[in-house]
């Protein structure tokens, strides 16, 4: 049940008042930190880590959502009440239970914990219907994206970058990776997402059953470097976003490449299928450039 989860504590965070006091940048902080150690690709052998995954990332719209935030963090203080009040009550009977006239007045007086379990119930339901509508908003945001064929799409990425192979520069390249899930990625819907934080030149889409993953080519190292760990993708199906090669070192395909120095040992993040994917289109690159010469 969403209403009996602390989504404070699933980020890793203090709950409670000390939680309501987070700034949105220390939630955010934290939700990056969760998701690079609970992402399924660092846990192939948890099968419960898409599960958990997930309620991460739906915990962190719920506390990054102000609206919905409010209405949590006013549950919190509700069921604190809650029990602060039960722990009074509970004193008291133990002192007063052999007193009639006091448990005469209990009897008649108005039941607070019948109020304070009505108002529970009230933001609860609030707070549920909060969460559908998150939920909702992301679902239609993929599923009203009306773009061109991947196959089209991916056959004007891999054209583009044989014609501009021989002066790529690795830092302006982002390795993307997602479960197949949920909604799916088409190469239009990443080129919108890139395009936030600067100019996309390309992008090439390879998708398999399980996983789907995409090379993009930024316009500049620094739009790459602000797309690294704040670009997030949609909710239902959340994106890994990785540097194709951290070091400045742009791509030459006269001189041979050393596997080892020129690939970062990032491969574990994104699985094996991906590098050989990565490997392949360096190679029709590496190709193209020499059909030139």
């Amino acid at each position: 049940m969403d209403g009996e989860i602390d989504h404070y504590v699933v980020l890793g965070l203090p709950s409670g008042e000390e939680g309501a006091k987070l700034s949105e940048k220390e939630i955010t902080k934290a939700y990056r930190l969760k998701a690079l150690e609970l992402h399924p690709d660092k846990r192939p052998d948890d099968p419960n880590a898409h599960d958990n995954f997930q309620k991460l990332t739906t915990s962190y719209a719920i506390l990054k959502d102000e609206k919905a935030r409010k209405l949590f963090n006013d549950l919190l203080r509700v069921k604190r009440e809650k029990f602060q009040r039960q722990s009074q009550q509970d004193s008291k009977r133990r002192k007063m239970m052999s007193d009639l006239e006091e448990r005469e007045r209990y009897a008649f007086a108005p039941d607070p914990s019948s109020r304070a379990r009505e108002e529970e119930e009230r933001i609860a339901r609030k707070l549920k219907e909060e969460i559908a509508r998150i939920r909702t908003m992301h679902s239609n945001k993929g599923s009203a994206t009306t773009t061109p064929s991947t196959k089209d799409t991916n056959a004007r990425g891999k054209s583009n970058m044989d014609d501009g192979g021989s002066g790529l520069d690795k830092e302006k390249v982002l390795k993307v990776s997602w479960e197949k899930t949920g909604e799916d990625y088409t190469a239009q819907r990443l080129r919108e997402i890139f395009e936030e934080f600067g100019v996309v030149e390309d992008v090439v889409i390879k998708s398999s059953k399980k996983k789907g993953s995409a090379l993009v080519v930024m316009g500049s190292k620094d739009a790459a470097d602000a797309a690294i760990g704040n670009v997030l993708g949609d909710l239902s199906n959340p994106l890994l976003v990785l540097p194709l090669q951290p070091a400045s070192s742009p791509v030459n395909f006269g001189v041979e490449a050393n596997t080892e120095s020129d690939v970062p040992k990032l491969s574990n993040l994104v699985g094996a299928g991906y590098q050989a994917f990565e490997e392949s289109v360096l190679d029709k690159l590496k190709k193209a450039a020499q059909r030139q010469k």
